[in-house]
């Protein structure tokens, strides 16, 4: 089996406010930088999430901005104001002796500060983000079949997705995966069984008891 676990608001609490500081960030990006009238930019991002699956990827459609300056941007927040070491969580994750994968639409660089303030470095065998995804991003059926072959899982169905997005839930469970929703219940996405925090995870996945000396850990791009 091979885990494969999203960033934002999965592996840390959505409620602390990290998520929300970046997506003021993408507001003041598409104001400052690009231009676009304040008044106009929620409605305009909300409209490019829901048509190309992230701001990001509607900007690069509709105004080809460039995607490394853009995610420099929006990432530039101090972690250390949201986000703390998590011990609980780095030991459930060090009871997964299968290969886990960071999932996520974000790039490589935000979620290896991520994982770095949370004390989870050294857990993941890599970090497959929107920069490997390209074109594509989740829940664009195209990402999960490069997160497959980057992870060396031909098979959907020895793969678990851990996100709290329904809508990329869905889809993976279209492609076989088994899926967990972080979060409350979700009757858009009946088949994923909802844990309220990552932490919970063994409580509908069992941990494996596999030799961890036998894998070399590491957390790095992929």
């Amino acid at each position: 089996m091979t885990l494969f676990i999203d960033l934002d608001d999965t592996l840390y609490p959505a409620d602390c406010g990290l998520w929300k500081n970046i997506r003021d960030r993408i507001d003041l990006y598409m104001h400052s930088v690009l231009g676009i009238p304040l008044a106009e930019v929620p409605p305009l991002r909300h409209r490019l999430f829901k048509t190309y699956g992230t701001t990001l990827r509607g900007l690069e459609a509709t105004l080809s901005v460039d995607p490394a300056d853009y995610l420099r941007f929006v990432h530039d927040v101090p972690l250390e104001h949201y986000l703390k070491l998590d011990a609980e969580l780095r030991q459930v994750l060090v009871g997964y002796t299968m290969p886990k994968f960071i999932f996520t639409n974000g790039d490589c660089a935000h979620a290896s500060r991520v994982l770095k303030t949370l004390g989870l470095e050294g857990l993941f065998d890599g970090i497959i983000d929107i920069v490997a995804l390209s074109p594509y991003c989740k829940p664009m059926p195209e990402a999960f079949e490069i997160a497959l072959a980057r992870a060396g899982c031909p098979q959907p169905a020895d793969c678990v997705l851990v996100d709290d997005f329904a809508n990329n839930l869905a889809v993976a469970h279209q492609l076989g995966f088994r899926t967990v929703l972080i979060g409350s219940p979700n009757p858009a996405v009946p088949f994923a069984p909802a844990i309220p925090r990552l932490a919970d995870l063994p409580t509908v996945i069992p941990q494996s008891n596999g030799d961890l000396s036998k894998r070399k850990e590491k957390s790095t791009c992929e």
